[in-house]
């Protein structure tokens, strides 16, 4: 079963004296149910408008769109209660704690206190949760968020670039959050980020959006199969020689690690062949597979 669906949906953002803004165009989604899925796409690419759609918080000019199989916004008083969502930084009252900030919203929305200490437990934030609000870090208030959207032990949690702004230490914060809510199996979590490198160790799954299309869509390994950046990995021997042999050569040489990279190589003969001449012999010679980076620039790009 998929938890988010979405077909043929347009949306137009009429501007007063200027020319009408198109968000969406067109656009397909299928989000099926367990793990993390990733929905990434460059500013303006229609991800922030296609997650207000599918909460009701604005219309469609046209389209299909269901959540939990119940189509929106017909039947999303329905279903909403399953589903949570962080859409913006969240807003709690800075001098109230935050076990205090939860127990207002369980009280609103009838959820059982003792939800609250497992919400807790979940975000790491049991030590911290009678100090106040104000007194977090970014990194923490974000997870206080999460903890807010989890009240309702939702099927779907929605979180709309929970990293933005965040220092490193918060952004791995995070991470391993997502992560732990995409093992634990209960919730489908939809992530929209910008941030690749972390989609790419989080997520299951990956939607990239372009110009409000969708260009690609899948299991983030079929997404990554057969893509190539086109350089490779060398080892050998003697890396100073090598090096200053292929520097002569004119190819582009930096360091990984204890290898070489070999930049933008079209036929991988021509460096055996070159190193081979002046008798340096590989021990390895093998492509880099493209990261989720490289990949959404060249889809993104495209689509320009």
């Amino acid at each position: 079963m998929s938890v988010i669906e979405v077909a043929g949906a347009h949306k137009t953002y009429r501007r007063w004296r200027k020319p009408p803004e198109r968000a969406v165009s067109g656009l397909d989604l299928s989000v099926a149910t367990g793990g993390v899925h990733g929905f990434l796409g460059p500013n303006g690419s229609g991800k922030t408008t296609t997650i207000r759609m599918l909460l009701g918080l604005i219309s469609t000019d046209a389209g299909d769109l269901r959540l939990l199989g119940q189509p929106v916004p017909q039947a999303l008083p329905e279903v909403i209660g399953q589903v949570g969502a962080l859409v913006e930084t969240p807003l709690f009252f800075p001098n109230f704690s935050g076990r205090t900030n939860l127990q207002l919203l369980a009280e609103t929305a009838g959820v059982p206190r003792q939800r609250i200490e497992e919400c807790l437990e979940l975000v790491d934030l049991r030590d911290r949760a009678d100090d106040r609000f104000k007194s977090y870090s970014l990194g923490m208030k974000q997870r206080l968020g999460i903890a807010a959207a989890l009240l309702k032990q939702p099927r779907l949690l929605i979180l709309d670039e929970p990293s933005n702004g965040l220092d490193p230490a918060g952004i791995r914060e995070v991470r391993e959050l997502i992560q732990r809510l995409g093992r634990d199996g209960r919730t489908t979590v939809f992530l929209s980020s910008h941030l690749l490198a972390e989609v790419q160790q989080v997520c299951d799954d990956v939607s990239i959006l372009a110009r409000g299309r969708c260009v690609a869509s899948g299991p983030v390994n079929e997404v990554l199969a057969g893509k190539s950046t086109g350089d490779l990995r060398l080892r050998v021997p003697d890396p100073v020689a090598a090096k200053a042999v292929l520097d002569a050569g004119g190819f582009q040489v930096t360091g990984m690690g204890d290898a070489w990279r070999v930049h933008g190589v079209t036929d991988a003969s021509t460096v055996t062949r070159t190193l081979a001449d002046r008798g340096i012999y590989l021990t390895e010679l093998s492509p880099i597979a493209a990261d989720l980076e490289s990949v959404f620039l060249e889809l993104t790009r495209e689509q320009q």
